[in-house]
This record gives C-alpha cells, structure tokens and sequence, in this order.
C-alpha cells in the first residue's frame, strides 16, 4: 500500500469541505462496522487543531468520519504545552501527514483581544485573559499596519489571520520534530479560515508540499 502524502489529505479534506458546503455530504465511515474496527486502533490521516467555537464540527465541516482526524481544539486556538504534545503525538505515533490550523470569522477570543487593546483596563476570568494576551500582539500588528490608533474599530477577520499566522509561527518554531517532519516531505501544514455563513475553508498559509 502507497504512503499517504500530505496532497493526498488535503484533496480528501478539501472534497469534503466542498460536499459540507453544496449540502451533499457522504458521512463516510461512520457505520457501525468502521467504529467496531476502530475500537484495535486508530489511523488518522489529519490532525486539526481549530478554536473551540461550537460552530467549528471538524468532522462535519470537512465531512469526514471516526478515526479520520485528530482533533485538538482550545479557545482562540493558541499555542499551549499540550497542544504541542499532542499534535507531536498525532505526528510522530499516528503518522499524520497533514496539520491543520483552522480560525474562524467572528471569534470571540479575537474580539476579547481587540475589547482588551481598546481599553486595557477591560477584565476578563484570569485563564480568559491569558488566551487573551496571547492575541494582542496580533491585535496590535493589524492596527499599527492601517495606521489606526489605540481605542479605534480594527477588522476582527483581519487580525484573526494575522493571529493565525502566528500560530502557525509559533507550532514551527517549538516543535523540532514538527519542522523536521516538514523538511522530510511527510507532513505539511495548512494554516486556513473557516467562513460561518458559507461553510467554506479558505487557506492562508501553507507550509510544506500539498500539490
């Protein structure tokens, strides 16, 4: 059998993203029979690491079924200890070969950072905050780039690319293993938005060979 590679998963995702979105969904291998051969092991070709936001399904927004993605989620999707551990366990034990790094439009975690930028004397639940401050310096990018000044309206789509970036940014530059995965060819990352109201994927940033 031929080794799973990076554009290979990205086709398949990108399939079912655009089969989610025309309302024509498959739900592969959510059959009884898949979830009984799953119960030995689990051979994940993805992992996904988005924001928590209730409208982000990864299974149903890419129409995939049980076993097909490794899901890591927080709020804001910001890099953490453990996120890193367990897309470095996706990678290295399951043999992923595809990361995604999905944001959103509309992310209540951007827009408490943007709320914070405006008026720092703002105050959220102490864990709240930090996810928080792990945005603002994307937050602060975006707005000195337009040339607006502290306390002005700054585009909350605008810096959720931005702090995606950074996201991505900060994955490459913490995880060696991740990197080196990367530079071996057996693994790219996708650093994507999703659109709400479409349904849609759109990518931002790629990292690695997916053509």
């Amino acid at each position: 059998m031929s080794e799973v590679t990076p554009a290979d998963v990205w086709r398949e995702m990108s399939a079912g993203n655009e089969r989610f979105i025309a309302g024509t969904p498959a739900h592969p291998r959510q059959d009884v029979e898949h979830r009984s051969e799953l119960a030995l092991a689990q051979t994940p070709r993805a992992a996904l690491f988005g924001c928590s936001d209730s409208r982000l399904s990864a299974e149903i927004i890419f129409d995939q079924g049980l076993g097909d993605l490794f899901v890591v989620r927080n709020a804001g999707q910001v890099i953490s200890s453990s996120v890193l551990g367990s897309l470095e366990y996706a990678v290295e034990v399951l043999g992923v070969a595809l990361i995604m790094v999905l944001a959103h439009d509309s992310c209540g975690a951007v827009e408490a950072a943007i709320q914070k930028d405006q008026d720092p004397s703002t105050l959220f639940p102490p864990h709240v905050d930090d996810i928080v401050t792990d945005i603002l310096p994307a937050v602060v990018r975006t707005r000195e780039s337009v040339g607006a000044t502290q306390g002005d309206h700054i585009d909350s789509s605008v810096v959720g690319l931005e702090h995606l970036r950074d996201t991505i940014s900060a994955l490459l530059s913490q995880s060696e293993l991740i990197g080196q995965k990367i530079a071996d060819g057996k693994l790219a990352i996708v650093g994507a938005n999703y659109r709400l109201a479409e349904g849609r994927v759109i990518s931002d940033v790629v990292v690695g060979d997916i053509n």
